[in-house]
């Protein structure tokens, strides 16, 4: 269930409350009982970070058949240079 802040404009209350979201807003303020107590809109509470939901969701899995950097590079090394045509005569 989502937490609302309501403000009352007579007595400047501030509160949250814990409402389901088919709830009607509440209309009289706690505190003084006014009919001034407004909801507020406010920022969500919580933050999606990283690349998934979970950690099992949408990892990058190694392609079958792709090379690694590493394998890359040890294999250019391994291959014997061309001889250049100074030399070839």
């Amino acid at each position: 269930m989502p937490i609302y802040e309501y403000i009352c404009r007579s007595c400047g209350l501030e509160k949250e409350h814990l409402q389901k979201m088919s709830d009607a807003p509440i209309e009289l303020c706690p505190e003084c009982g006014s009919h001034d107590y407004i909801k507020q809109i406010s920022a969500a509470g919580f933050q999606l970070k990283g690349s998934g939901w979970y950690v099992t969701d949408f990892k990058n899995k190694p392609v079958a058949g792709a090379k690694s950097k590493t394998e890359s590079k040890s294999e250019s090394k391994t291959e014997s240079p061309a001889p250049s045509p100074a030399t070839a005569e």
